[in-house]
């Protein structure tokens, strides 16, 4: 009996043991929902730069310190898609079309806010939408990859980035529309999302026409990275090779038909070339080398070369350093903007993989990197344009201006006028404005040119070199600009 007694314990204090089962443990969180949660600091600090950026183009338009012809031409051809017209800038040519020059037909989103609020200033408040916007999934992807605070400190650096401050800095160009298409597709590459990924992807080829050979990279990169996803849809290897075959027909297609066609005559894809065939420029190695440390060393240390995703920067790096353009080579207006988000995400890739490697000085390198890059941002910002917005004569309009801008509010609405750069941004909007000299056989009502260099002694002189068939008398010189009206 007491043998039995004493089994019966030993078998009751067993049978817990064996019954009794561990809580399950939870289950790894997918990567398309790692940064997915209510945290506003994305939005927050988009928000942030959208005033940052406004306030910078806002505050140049108001001063006159139009940069290039450039805000110009994009206004004309807004203003003909918000008028169910033709692209039309004649600031290229009398009824020149803009598609003839880049295909970028995604400006045409623009059309609607345009006819509600006509003027250059929307503009380049869209610009500064878009830039902001993309804000969101650098900070995001950062932050599911490496942590909140390092997530903003990447989204701080990035909006800070030279390039992104030159490009704001630089009136209006289409490329704004590629920052938050990138953005959102390199976010998606890494979370996995490939689906997405490729779908942001699809509308670069309608911003410019070399862009197709960048969504071509995209197809590249999720075709890579994708082989060794378990989870990943069964047919994005053939839907990522697809892109990839998309981007370069589109891109060839752009370039070799569409562009053309909306030219006319006398169209040449490579533009400036010799007559032996050589391009006119030559790019100096130190020049190449330069570049490319201030593509890499402020956004990503280099650690960029590490990730994949840099291929994605390869076409836009490869025709600016064949370009003719002294301007593509170095790192002044808007030609690197669309290297920062490939950059940093790029950076980001790579510094989450370092993190988790063998070798301990790499580990370090990469934790510490995010603090280290919104540093080297805040820095470089005290030269940059953001550092005008810190002093109060950036907020105020001289006189000299106001007088310019009296001058020029005496030209009629639907007149005719032929400027240079400086009155170009406060005409398009309400007359038809060609480049000076550029007019060919119209004889404009106007003439508007920005003088405040001196460089023009005799107007009127200068009007009959430029139209010799008609007479123009000086309406007005103030405040540095001269106008003077055919008779």
């Amino acid at each position: 009996m007491d043998g039995d007694r004493d089994r019966d314990r030993a078998a009751a204090a067993v049978l817990p043991a064996r019954t009794v089962r561990p809580a399950p443990l939870p289950l790894p969180v997918p990567p398309r929902r790692a940064t997915r949660g209510a945290r506003p600091d994305p939005y927050l600090l988009a928000a942030a730069f959208f005033a940052l950026y406004t306030a910078l183009s806002v505050t140049r338009y108001r001063r006159m310190l139009t940069m290039s012809w450039d805000l110009g031409i994009f206004e004309q051809a807004v203003r003909g898609y918000a008028h169910l017209h033709a692209p039309v800038a004649d600031l290229k040519g009398p009824g020149f079309n803009v598609l003839g020059d880049h295909f970028s037909p995604i400006t045409a989103l623009i059309a609607p806010f345009y006819r509600i609020f006509p003027g250059p200033v929307t503009l380049l408040v869209a610009q500064a939408v878009l830039f902001a916007v993309s804000v969101i999934p650098v900070t995001r992807a950062a932050a599911g990859s490496l942590g909140r605070a390092r997530g903003l400190a990447i989204g701080v650096a990035y909006g800070l980035s030279w390039g992104v401050q030159r490009a704001v800095d630089f009136d209006f160009h289409e490329i704004a529309f590629a920052m938050p298409l990138l953005a959102f597709c390199l976010e998606a590459v890494l979370r996995r999302r490939w689906t997405a990924a490729l779908w942001w992807a699809v509308p670069l080829v309608l911003v410019k026409e070399d862009l197709g050979a960048s969504v071509a990279c995209v197809g590249a990169v999720v075709w890579l990275r994708a082989r060794g996803d378990e989870r990943a849809p069964e047919r994005t290897g053939a839907y990522a090779a697809g892109l990839a075959a998309f981007g370069v027909a589109a891109s060839a297609w752009e370039i070799r038909w569409i562009i053309p066609a909306f030219h006319g005559p006398g169209y040449d894809a490579l533009g400036h070339i010799n007559g032996d065939g050589s391009l006119t420029g030559h790019i100096p190695a130190d020049t190449a080398i330069r570049t490319l440390l201030w593509v890499l060393l402020p956004t990503s240390g280099l650690l960029a070369l590490r990730s994949p995703l840099l291929l994605v920067a390869l076409p836009t790096i490869g025709w600016r350093f064949v370009s003719h353009y002294p301007e593509n080579w170095g790192t002044l207006w808007h030609y690197s903007a669309v290297l920062m988000p490939v950059a940093f995400l790029a950076g980001v890739d790579a510094a989450a993989r370092s993190r988790t490697g063998r070798r301990r000085w790499l580990r370090a390198y990469a934790s510490r990197l995010p603090a280290a890059l919104a540093g080297a941002a805040l820095a470089l910002t005290v030269s940059l344009p953001l550092a005008s917005l810190s002093h109060a004569g950036t907020y105020r309009v001289d006189a000299g201006t106001r007088a310019a801008e009296r001058l020029l509010d005496r030209i009629p609405d639907g007149a005719t006028v032929e400027a240079n750069v400086g009155p170009i941004s406060r005409l398009a909007r309400r007359t038809t404005v060609y480049w000076v000299g550029g007019a060919q056989d119209v004889n404009p009502d106007y003439l508007a040119l920005e003088n405040r260099s001196g460089w023009l002694r005799d107007p009127v002189g200068y009007a009959r070199q430029l139209h010799p068939g008609a007479d123009f008398a000086l309406l007005g010189n103030s405040g540095g600009y001269v106008v003077l009206r055919r008779e």
